[in-house]
């Protein structure tokens, strides 16, 4: 180590004594400082001097603070200065340059060194580090760099491609230990390659918890990709000013390769035994997926910057590598789960069941992530396969790991989201989520799969904290050696393709769901227009008027109407309503008015064929429900026959005046209680009788009482002597607000003309 006797951090913004209790608040970008084996130069945009670091007189022998205001070239000499200034134009930054200082008193003399040149805000840094003679294992050319890439791809899986980057990167830096270092999802690392001296106990297969390095260093490991400290017992050298005079704030070093390092990490360094050590950071899709550690144990360890770079450059190779190893591993599954998926959604269109039905029976639904069961909810409706928790802990689950759009989530570890959730890990210690709002979800289900995990100590710090006391600041642990852990609770982890394959699943069924509506709504109209008449058919003695609306958004819903004659002259009149929408409403329509129709033939009075419709609906259509009232009028003596199930009472016009008729004597239809009564009115010539369905009358957030009243006051008021269609077109909008079901009137009006 050079000795620096201004080296103190006495006056330095960003460190202290080491202080685990602020580890993940350290602001390593900001030291203040650097290692002690290179100076620092921060320039203005005419590439003067406004801040350095304060060994400039042991390396160059001069202050800093007689450096200030001067230009690169009277510090460093014309040679560097034109390098730099090279590097700044070209934009050709953080790539090494080989320069001579110019003659100066310092212990750096004349010598060749390397210049590291990049941008922090307005300020351009300049780093020197003198060229060290390489060691025989260290030196590096064009070659040598091609034949370690060559053994790099010759590789066939990941964990040999990782124990042969540990080799290639120990032969070029002659570090002691080399090890790959790779992350799991929560940060925690595990050493799954090492190449090491023999004399040394191996690290391979260890964990290490990611409070070992905290978020701000993995993001630094992102950004700078090298890091080396030559010796861990160096004094940081601090910059000077601490802060630029024209920010006010600390100069950020991101990138900078001498940059002073964490005090904590410098002691969790000394706890292991390390003397010197470097990182090579792997990134993977711009995400770090691990770290080449590497340690010496043997004093301090100074690696040229060419070692460093050829270092860098075998770990962005090897993360490109990875990457790819990783794309083709998982290509394979990813093939077969698509081809899964699409003998599922061809199965889905070609069966008639309900959507969720086949879904649901088809065991191929698991195998497509590899689940042990899986879970439905729609609509209030739950629908299990496999092996499954209870509902309460699904919708937990649902509430922990749903996203309101509906997109696939997942989690491996749900009792870390909801500790309640770990009483069903047996069954569901991880799951995966796709759905669309709070009525509609999937989830997918594994168990906890148990494991043994080797640590590198003990990562809860637990027996360093009781044996320090509640007093004592909590230091990087000091045990590295091994400690076993049981991890339950966890499952094996949902693979990124997996949220994919599911969400192209949900996809496919929203898809399927759209085209059946569309092919049922067109099957219900037809169904509607093959059953429902479109224009009352023609009788003496009576006009009969009928108008027919659909609802907002043109739904078909369950209206229907119809009128025929009986053989004994009288006419048949009804108006009914089935509860729902679209085929199901359609079909059970068509059945009903064929069955009343058919009963009426037969002889039997309006109130027999309604009570006959109840038995009917609940024998032949279980769970639905709908109204009806049937009349039969005598066109010659105006006799009215009349009968009721849970229909809107209708409404007679008489001698100037408009009154409802009794409402219905027995409930809906499909409820099997109560039996019908007929009622019994004589019509004169001009009497009016108007039956119609609820959407007239129905209106939200108003009585339907009060909405009838109105439609009753309206059909005095509005002129019914004139023809039929003009005084309905008029009562369509008697009841003011939004018609949100359909509706149907028919309007009965008594002639004379008799034949």
């Amino acid at each position: 180590m050079i000795p620096d006797p201004l080296g103190r951090l006495d006056h330095t913004p960003a460190y202290a004594a080491p202080d685990l209790t602020n580890c993940d608040r350290e602001p390593i970008h900001i030291p203040g400082a650097i290692q002690p084996h290179g100076l620092l130069l921060a320039l203005d945009h005419e590439r003067r001097v406004v801040m350095g670091s304060r060994n400039t007189a042991w390396l160059l022998g001069r202050p800093v603070a007689d450096l200030i205001g001067l230009d690169v070239r009277d510090v460093l000499g014309a040679g560097p200065a034109a390098t730099v200034a090279k590097a700044v134009a070209n934009g050709d930054l953080s790539a090494p340059l080989r320069a001579r200082l110019a003659s100066n008193e310092g212990q750096l003399g004349t010598a060749e060194v390397e210049l590291v040149v990049h941008r922090s805000g307005s300020r351009t840094v300049v780093e020197v580090e003198p060229v060290w003679g390489p060691e025989a294992t260290q030196a590096v050319s064009y070659r040598s760099a091609r034949a370690s890439v060559t053994r790099l791809t010759e590789t066939s899986t990941t964990p040999e491609l990782c124990q042969q980057l540990a080799h290639e990167i120990r032969q070029v830096t002659g570090f002691d230990r080399v090890m790959v270092y790779r992350f799991d999802e929560a940060w925690n690392g595990e050493v799954v390659a090492e190449d090491r001296r023999e004399d040394l106990n191996p690290f391979l297969g260890l964990h290490y918890p990611s409070t070992d390095i905290p978020a701000q260093a993995r993001r630094l490991y992102t950004v700078n990709w090298t890091r080396l400290i030559a010796d861990i017992l160096y004094e940081p050298v601090p910059l000077e000013p601490v802060l630029d005079p024209e920010t006010g704030a600390p100069l950020d070093l991101s990138h900078s390769v001498l940059r002073s390092v964490s005090p904590i990490h410098v002691e969790y360094l000394s706890n292991m035994g390390v003397s010197a050590s470097m990182s090579v950071s792997m990134v993977k899709q711009g995400k770090l997926w691990g770290l080449v550690a590497c340690h010496h144990y043997s004093g301090p360890h100074r690696v040229p910057f060419d070692a460093r770079s050829a270092a860098e450059f075998l770990g962005q190779t090897a993360s490109q590598l990875i990457d790819d190893r990783e794309r083709a591993d998982n290509h394979a599954d990813e093939i077969r789960a698509s081809a899964m998926l699409g003998r599922l959604t061809a199965t889905l269109a070609g069966d008639r069941r309900p959507v969720y039905d086949t879904l649901m029976s088809d065991p191929r639904l698991l195998e497509l992530v590899d689940a042990t069961g899986a879970a439905l909810w729609v609509d209030g409706q739950l629908s299990t396969m496999g092996t499954v928790p209870s509902e309460h802990v699904m919708h937990r689950i649902v509430r922990e790991i749903g996203e309101g759009d509906g997109r696939a989530t997942a989690s491996n570890h749900l009792a870390a989201l909801a500790p309640e959730l770990a009483e069903a890990s047996d069954v569901a210690a991880g799951a995966l989520h796709v759905g669309n709002g709070p009525d509609r979800w999937m989830l997918w289900l594994r168990p906890e799969v148990e494991q043994t995990v080797d640590w590198g100590g003990d990562p809860t710090n637990k027996a360093l904290a009781l044996a320090e006391g509640p007093n004592v600041r909590l230091s990087p642990r000091k045990s590295f050696e091994k400690w076993q852990q049981v991890v339950r609770g966890q499952s094996t982890p949902w693979r990124p393709w997996e949220l994919d394959v599911v969400e192209n699943l949900r996809h496919h069924v929203a898809g399927e769901l759209v085209r059946r509506t569309h092919e049922h709504t067109a099957l219900a109209e037809s169904l509607q227009r093959a059953v429902v008449l479109d224009e009352a058919p023609q009788f003496d003695g009576v006009d009969v008027l009928a108008r027919y609306r659909p609802a907002k958004g043109n739904h078909l819903g369950g209206d229907w109407w119809d009128a025929f004659p009986l053989s004994d002259g009288r006419i048949v009149l009804t108006v009914g309503d089935v509860a729902g929408h679209g085929v199901t409403a359609a079909t059970a329509m068509a059945q009903i008015r064929t069955a009343l129709r058919a009963y009426m033939i037969d002889g039997h009075s309006p109130a027999a064929c309604v009570d006959k419709l109840d038995v009917l609906v609940n024998a032949l259509l279980p769970g639905q429900t709908a109204t009806v009232v049937v009349l039969v009028v005598d066109p010659v003596t105006g006799r009215v026959e009349l009968a009721n199930a849970g229909h809107p009472p209708p409404l007679l016009l008489k001698d100037g005046g408009a009154e409802l008729l009794r409402p219905a004597t027995r409930p809906l239809l499909g409820v099997d209680f109560g039996q019908a009564e007929a009622e019994d009115l004589v019509l004169a010539p001009g009497d009016v009788l108007l039956m119609y369905t609820d959407g007239l009358v129905e209106r939200r957030g108003v009585d339907i009482g009060t909405s009838i009243e109105r439609l009753r006051r309206a059909a005095v008021t509005t002129d019914h002597t004139r023809t039929l269609d003009t005084w309905i077109n008029d009562l369509l909008t008697a009841v003011p607000g939004t018609l949100d079901d359909d509706l149907t009137v028919v309007a009965l009006r008594t002639t004379g003309a008799h034949p």
